[in-house]
């Protein structure tokens, strides 16, 4: 046979894959009504290795494992089909549309602001990006911005979350696990990092360099170059530069951004040290409450899941079945809890769309917890 014969072939089977696979989903909504009216549960795990294994049999060795994969990815698409059949408004999506309902049209434009560091600290040029006259607190740390905002000092948080060179950062992800707070709104600010010192100072001089651990892992090759000079991580690069100008010596420096060389009268000894020139880092508006404002087309959430073969493949078959796309991916451990992981997901779809709705109304039925950070919208 040609391949077109073969071509031919191929197509006349697929008619009847598509029939048949119709014909499936019908039954699958009968099987859906009659679970709905015995009040059983939707996904039944027996009866799915039960039929995997009959499957994978039938199949035989050379093509088990296929089969497996395809009834996989059938059962979730019919268990994605039943509870749409099933819709029932759960409580969570009750609480989103209520604060779809409730939250202001206009994002705010002078709220109390808790931001890390000093001033000059990259998190305060992200929050004055995302609001137009914040007032602005400084934390030392991480840990009380979430505090502020738990315990209502700040209307909102402001945090690193990622950045495109240096990667996640793990600290913020981990205290998302201990803390309550809703995501309203992020940020991609393009970073640009200088080595700052004291006027006077020279480069071949310089022994000390101070910055923040996720800056100095974003100037390595440059750092690389200067093999004699010790490299101090401190809480952050604003802070790295007020501690340069403070102790007046001309052999240290700091890795910092260019607001800080003129906010702390230092002198720019090398520019745009970077290793990557598109340097961005993303970073998260939070509030205590959920808050969703207009045009939120991102939706981010947590899951612990079932600690056995399959467990992430069933969350991320069932959004490619709804269409929807995951732009971001962590896991980190549970702290206390051994081989146990929290899984971020960062979602794109419209809160007002179809898909969104479903997957809020399915969430549980996947996870062994399930936490819903936020909807909102990302300015670039």
């Amino acid at each position: 046979m040609d391949l077109k014969e073969l071509r031919t072939e191929i197509d006349q089977i697929d008619h009847q894959l598509v029939d048949l696979f119709c014909q499936r989903m019908k039954i699958a909504e009968q099987v859906a009504e009659y679970k709905k009216e015995h009040n059983m549960p939707v996904f039944v795990p027996g009866r799915e290795r039960e039929k995997l294994l009959e499957v994978a049999q039938e199949a035989g060795p050379d093509m088990a494992n296929y089969t497996r994969v395809l009834y996989s990815m059938l059962f979730e698409l019919s268990r994605s089909h039943q509870s749409k059949t099933n819709h029932k408004q759960t409580a969570l999506h009750q609480q989103i549309v209520q604060a779809i309902d409730t939250t202001p049209k206009l994002f705010p434009q002078a709220p109390t602001v808790a931001c890390q560091g000093v001033e000059g600290a990259y998190s305060q040029i992200a929050c004055e990006k995302m609001f137009k006259s914040p007032f602005i607190l400084y934390f030392k740390n991480f840990e009380s911005i979430f505090s502020a905002i738990e315990n209502g000092l700040c209307q909102y948080g402001i945090l690193p979350l990622e950045n495109s060179t240096a990667g996640s950062v793990k600290k913020v992800y981990d205290l998302m696990i201990r803390h309550n707070f809703s995501i309203v709104r992020t940020f991609r600010l393009k970073i640009d990092h200088n080595l700052l010192a004291n006027h006077g100072a020279k480069l071949d001089e310089i022994r000390e360099i101070y910055s923040h651990e996720q800056a100095i892992g974003q100037c390595s090759e440059f750092l690389e170059k200067m093999p004699n000079i010790k490299v101090i991580a401190v809480e952050n690069t604003a802070v790295a530069a007020k501690m340069v100008a403070e102790s007046g010596r001309k052999d240290v420096a700091a890795l910092s951004s260019r607001s800080c060389a003129e906010l702390y009268d230092l002198n720019i000894l090398a520019s745009s040290i970077q290793d990557k020139g598109n340097n961005r880092t993303r970073f998260i508006c939070i509030s205590k409450n959920l808050e969703i404002y207009p045009g939120a087309d991102k939706t981010s959430i947590m899951m612990v899941l079932p600690h056995r073969p399959g467990a992430l493949y069933r969350v991320l078959a069932r959004l490619y079945v709804l269409g929807i796309n995951v732009t971001k991916l962590e896991s980190r451990p549970i702290p206390d809890r051994d081989f146990e992981f929290m899984f971020y997901f960062d979602l794109e779809t419209s809160i007002y769309s179809d898909e969104f709705v479903q997957l809020m109304c399915e969430l549980d039925d996947l996870a062994e917890e399930f936490k819903y950070l936020g909807s909102y919208s990302e300015v670039v």
